[in-house]
């Protein structure tokens, strides 16, 4: 491969623009640049822990969480895991080597955001995109052309797994798998960029070869490559100034200033 044909990175000097493909389903579409994964991961705060020439690791603030992505062994791929605190128990996640980064990232962006208010659903967001459910030994959801699953199997109480995976013409390209203890809003949040329609990008020479993806050449500038980056890198660390924000005002509150509930309900 040629140098003008390589993904020199984000934001490169050279301004000749490259060529580029939207790749779908994403599910297809090979693993990507990790650094979708990794710089939102520091630019929210997370250590990087990785030595030279071994495997990436990252580590969540409090320590709480490690992320760790290793190219040199077989089969390789993204390990997610989270130590026990006095609400959660132990548990990880694991990703194979091709599981597009756009789809990891659906997991490990929001360990870094504040969970919503709202009781999870892994199923939601893939049966509004037109995924088919089955009921058998397992609950399955499969993509609209059956290249891609979701399935989900209680052994007994306690005991719900799920595990996730993508096939091509050539057999299995990716798997994911989820302890039963993974917290179930990011479960959800995997299924979610799962889900999502929308096309990704990958560099010329970074296409699976697979009669079923479907590409769109397109011509870009490193400029735009490293606006959109940096516009991911912004939002991530915004979504954490504004996280410790809440979280030190609240600390600072005098428990008296407080609003508390009289006796007609409202806040006085």
């Amino acid at each position: 491969m040629s140098k003008k044909q390589q993904w020199t990175g984000w934001g490169a000097a050279d301004q000749q623009a490259q060529q580029h493909y939207l790749v779908e389903p994403r599910h297809l579409a090979g693993g990507g640049d990790v650094r979708h994964v990794t710089e939102y991961l520091r630019a929210s705060g997370w250590k990087d822990k990785s030595t030279t020439g071994g495997p990436l690791v990252f580590d969540s603030p409090d320590k709480s969480v490690r992320i760790g992505y290793d190219p040199f062994t077989q089969p390789g791929g993204w390990t997610i895991r989270g130590k026990q605190t006095a609400h959660q128990e132990a548990w990880h996640a694991t990703f194979g080597r091709q599981t597009p980064v756009e789809i990891v990232a659906g997991l490990t962006d929001a360990l870094s955001t504040a969970r919503t208010a709202h009781a999870p659903n892994v199923w939601e967001s893939l049966l509004e995109q037109g995924w088919e459910t089955e009921r058998g030994r397992h609950f399955t959801a499969r993509s609209p052309v059956g290249d891609a699953f979701v399935r989900f199997h209680q052994s007994g109480p306690g005991q719900a797994h799920w595990w996730a995976g993508a096939r091509n013409e050539h057999g299995r390209v990716w798997e994911a798998m989820f302890t039963p203890t993974t917290p179930m809003h990011l479960v959800q949040a995997f299924s979610t960029a799962l889900a999502d329609p929308e096309p990704v990008m990958r560099p010329l020479g970074h296409i699976p070869p697979s009669q079923r993806i479907l590409t769109t050449s397109v011509s870009v500038l490193p400029s735009q490559l490293g606006a959109w980056q940096q516009a991911r890198i912004t939002a991530a660390r915004a979504a954490t100034w504004a996280r410790h924000s809440f979280a030190t005002n609240r600390s600072r509150t005098p428990p008296g200033a407080r609003p508390h509930a009289g006796q007609s309900g409202r806040a006085r």
